[in-house]
């Protein structure tokens, strides 16, 4: 497919518009969710923490806080600190490849999964029903997460492993997050655009929007700047920075549907003020809306077309209106945004450091984010 030839490149683009600085009050204003963060830091649920708010087209807050790990002479954590999205990257990358690939006609919702990627036929009749919506929204029958790592030496093994994997659900009956399907859809999207997911996302998402310290696999140079996520003792045997921590996401080489980006607070606000201006000027609004509307099945489901939207009780807190949309990051991190109130909340931690024990940021991600609507709220 040539560069001039294809519907990928034809799209006109709209001056970025960037959130308005104007976070120079931010600790008078955010002092109780700054707390929050400072506390959980000193209680050691995460070394390193940054935060990012928009609100009315503003950047209202950008705070960092810790270090990068716990040890004193650790490196301060600043706004220009890098993190592992972890699964933010199903939405900052994938998903929003998916959007771009359907609004220019290459991508049918309801096509059959093993129409682009054969090999996922395998020997199950009913993987010929599990269709790229069903990928998108986590009804496809695919489990949650499976260490293909162990078994897997390269990407083609993983991809291989991946397709085969067996399903634990018929195909649109149940709702189950699944890092499986989004390594699936990975594949889908880059054999419909014929190009790999991150040289197509550094072209058509991060570079449009002015994301320059967001990438897969950052160069070394970006190294000093990027917060470990993990003291890997058993499978890699070193500490993890600069690197993706998902293991399956690292033998693929560190490009993969479900994980793999790094980028700074500030840059996913970027992005977030983005979707708060109806996807411009990477996305139609139309698009945007189809994407992030609540799946109407299977029953019960909280899930859009890759994003979550809140459930109760939900990480974004308990004022996140319905009409919300979001996502959670392995790693400690979090994008949340309210077209209603024109919010978004970035929040970046390394909660796995040194492992992944620690799940005390379950407690901290809502009460941060009540805490910012609150003041938001107070301060109007």
């Amino acid at each position: 497919m040539s560069e001039g030839s294809s519907p990928l490149h034809t799209a006109a683009k709209s001056p970025v518009v960037l959130p308005d600085p104007a976070y120079h009050g931010q600790e008078l204003v955010f002092s109780r969710a700054f707390e929050f963060l400072q506390h959980a830091v000193a209680q050691r649920v995460f070394p390193a923490a940054s935060l990012a708010v928009n609100h009315r087209g503003r950047l209202v807050a950008l705070k960092s806080l810790g270090r990068f790990t716990y040890e004193p002479d650790s490196p301060e954590v600043t706004p220009t600190s890098i993190f592992d999205l972890a699964s933010v990257s199903k939405v900052v990358a994938t998903t929003s490849m998916a959007m771009i690939v359907y609004e220019r006609g290459l991508l049918d919702l309801e096509t059959p999964v093993v129409a682009i990627v054969p090999e996922f036929a395998a020997a199950d009749s009913r993987r010929a029903e599990v269709t790229v919506r069903m990928l998108l929204a986590h009804s496809s029958g695919l489990p949650a997460y499976e260490r293909l790592f162990l078994r897997a030496k390269s990407r083609a093994d993983l991809l291989a492993a991946a397709f085969t994997t067996p399903l634990t659900a018929d195909p649109g009956t149940r709702a189950e997050y699944s890092d499986i399907g989004f390594i699936t859809l990975g594949t889908v999207l880059e054999r419909i655009a014929d190009e790999l997911l991150d040289r197509f996302c550094q072209r058509e998402i991060f570079g449009p929007l002015g994301m320059g310290h967001t990438t897969f696999n950052p160069p070394a140079g970006w190294r000093v700047s990027i917060v470990p996520t993990a003291d890997d003792r058993t499978f890699r045997r070193r500490v993890i920075q600069g690197e993706v921590q998902d293991e399956n996401a690292s033998v693929l080489g560190g490009v993969a549907g479900h994980a793999g980006v790094f980028s700074t607070a500030e840059d996913v606000a970027i992005f977030a003020h983005s979707m708060l201006n109806g996807g411009a000027p990477i996305l139609r609004s139309e698009t945007l809306a189809q994407f992030t509307r609540r799946e109407l099945s299977p029953p019960g489901t909280s899930r859009a077309l890759g994003w979550d939207t809140p459930s109760v009780p939900s990480q974004s807190g308990k004022y996140f209106s319905s009409h919300s949309f979001g996502h959670l990051g392995y790693t400690g991190t979090s994008l949340w945004i309210d077209p209603e109130r024109q919010l978004s909340v970035t929040l970046l931690t390394n909660r796995t450091w040194p492992d992944c024990k620690n799940e005390a940021i379950k407690e901290v991600r809502p009460r941060v984010h009540d805490a910012i609507i609150e003041a938001l709220e107070k301060s109007a």
